[in-house]
């Protein structure tokens, strides 16, 4: 076998994709069982992978490229998840495969073979190697890199000669309120409930005397990590100023809204304050639920840094590694519970911080505010009103221009008014105009017959000849009265009718009418020829 070994990595790793089954290996091997593949999933859990000539999942591989120059591939018994990671790297055995004769033929290609393994060999410790801590090369001073016996709860550090690494300090761990007669180790930390100040153990002891531990006994043996006294008095007087802040925050804020131009001109306040405040922003952080990791503005925690965990219903102090419980007095709590229940006037001061500043600066215009502030008062009530004016100020301007036509209209407005009180009937009128404008074509009145816009049926009134009129579709006809009249018989007879109706022929009485349809006659006669008469009406 001969092969070219060359200056590549024998090491690669790939992040898979959705289904991806083949990975190029960009190094030289000999065999398909020099290479060791290892899969690592999303959490992180390594598996060293199976090699097969037919892989069946995707804890199987197969090889391609042994034995060749510029390396092969390897490919999975099935897809692999997207994001998982696979790791492929030479995994030679060390050891030598081939003894050369001492006398005859010389057998130059397995030389170079056992050559190109040496090198490849070298090749993957040097993987080993960087994956492994190692000193620098500019390390003045030899580094001893050998772990020391392991030991629990201990730190490892350079020891004191800078050439080594030893376990030293025990972790600190928090052992509640100090006792006496308690033994402590070193890095301990106690409440000292006499201050509610927080200590740290410098040596292992066995506690005696009594509190505050300042002034105890074995005061030298004790290291101050909170001063809760200073810090409850900080918070105090933060709260109290940040109340102040609030407050005057908030009347700044209501009189910059009722004013808008003269709010937006006056706002340049307390430039110290402002900084006295992002300080304190920073030292004490507000509410939380959880534990913070930063400040509230994004940046790194500072030692003495307080927060009120409204998840454990306590006030907590960064210690510069952690944050520690610390309890503070009734009255002090009360304080702090005071600053808590404002944190978001807190919050709304530093929000508008360039605001206060600018307030400060104009703090004769607030004054002459605050003497009007029934006006402002007023004005703030109306603000959406004012609002909605300035959103129509070209309107306003334009009623302005024409004030004289308004004037006008007040003075018709008891016009206007029987108007609107007619509303629904315009309203009437206007959705049913077609019909208003075929009326006036379909009736008209003139002093003589209309001659254009005719259809069937349209009606005239001619005020020459004061007769109504129809168009038949050719011509005007005038519509006559029915001449035909109908009688009662007396006041309380309740049907009218025609004569042939109304009169009842009686004993030995006939009616017979004539000329039907013409000039009709009613003859009455009698039958009886003892009352021979006879009446004729046309």
């Amino acid at each position: 076998m001969s092969i070219t070994i060359s200056n590549t990595s024998a090491r690669i790793q790939y992040t898979a994709t959705s289904n991806q089954t083949q990975f190029t290996v960009p190094f030289e091997f000999f065999a398909d069982a020099d290479l060791l593949v290892v899969h690592t999933n999303a959490g992180g859990v390594d598996t060293t992978l199976s090699l097969a000539s037919n892989p069946s999942s995707v804890s199987q591989y197969s090889v391609s490229g042994a034995g060749e120059s510029g390396g092969g591939s390897i490919t999975l018994g099935s897809g692999a998840t997207a994001g998982d990671k696979y790791t492929i790297q030479r995994n030679l055995s060390l050891e030598r495969t081939t003894d050369f004769p001492t006398s005859g033929t010389f057998p130059i290609e397995t030389l170079n073979t056992e050559l190109d393994k040496i090198v490849a060999l070298l090749q993957q410790a040097e993987v080993k190697i960087n994956l492994s801590p190692k000193a620098s090369s500019s390390t003045s001073t030899a580094f001893g890199l050998t772990f020391p016996e392991l030991v629990a709860n201990k730190l490892l550090t350079v020891n004191s000669a800078g050439d080594g690494l030893e376990f030293s300090q025990e972790i600190g761990t928090f052992k509640g309120n100090w006792g006496a007669s308690t033994s402590y180790v070193q890095r301990d930390i106690v409440k000292d409930t006499s201050t509610n100040n927080i200590f740290i153990a410098l040596t292992s002891h066995t506690s005696s005397g009594s509190q505050p531990l300042t002034t105890n006994t074995d005061s030298a043996k004790w290291s101050l990590l909170v001063d809760a006294a200073s810090a409850t008095t900080s918070a105090t007087n933060a709260a109290s100023s940040a109340t102040a802040s609030a407050n005057s925050a908030t009347a700044s804020a209501n009189s910059a809204t009722a004013s808008a131009n003269s709010a937006t001109a006056s706002a340049n306040s307390a430039t110290s304050a402002a900084n006295s405040f992002d300080s304190f922003d920073d030292r004490y952080l507000g509410a939380k639920s959880s534990e913070p990791s930063t400040d509230n503005d994004g940046d790194a925690l500072v030692t003495g840094a307080l927060f009120f965990d409204t998840t454990a219903n306590a006030t907590k102090v960064w210690t510069g590694s952690a944050w520690q419980t610390v309890t503070v007095s009734a009255s002090n709590q009360t304080n702090i519970n005071t600053v808590a229940g404002i944190s978001s006037n807190v919050t709304t001061v530093a929000g508008i911080a360039s605001n206060v500043t600018s307030v400060a600066g104009v703090s004769s215009d607030v004054t002459t505010v605050a003497g009007i502030a029934s006006n402002v008062t007023t004005v703030a009530a109306d603000g959406t009103d004012i609002g909605n004016v300035a959103g129509s100020i070209s309107n306003v301007n334009t009623v302005a221009s024409n004030i004289s036509n308004v004037n006008t209209v007040a003075g018709a407005n008891s016009n206007i008014s029987t108007v609107a009180g007619a509303n629904s009937n315009i309203s009437t009128v206007a959705s049913n105009i077609s019909g208003v404008n075929s009326f006036a074509d379909r009736y008209r009145v003139a002093s003589s017959d209309p001659s254009s816009s005719l259809d069937a049926g349209d009606l005239a009134f001619n005020t020459s000849s004061n007769v109504l009129k129809y168009y038949d579709g050719s011509a005007w006809q005038t519509i006559t009265a029915d001449t035909d009249v109908k009688t009662k018989v007396s006041a309380n007879d309740t049907t009218a009718g025609f004569l042939n109706g109304k009169l009842v022929a009686g004993s030995n009485v006939t009616f017979t009418e004539g000329s039907d349809g013409g000039n009709e006659t009613l003859t009455i006669a009698a039958t009886d020829n003892s009352i021979p008469f006879a009446i004729a009406l046309g």
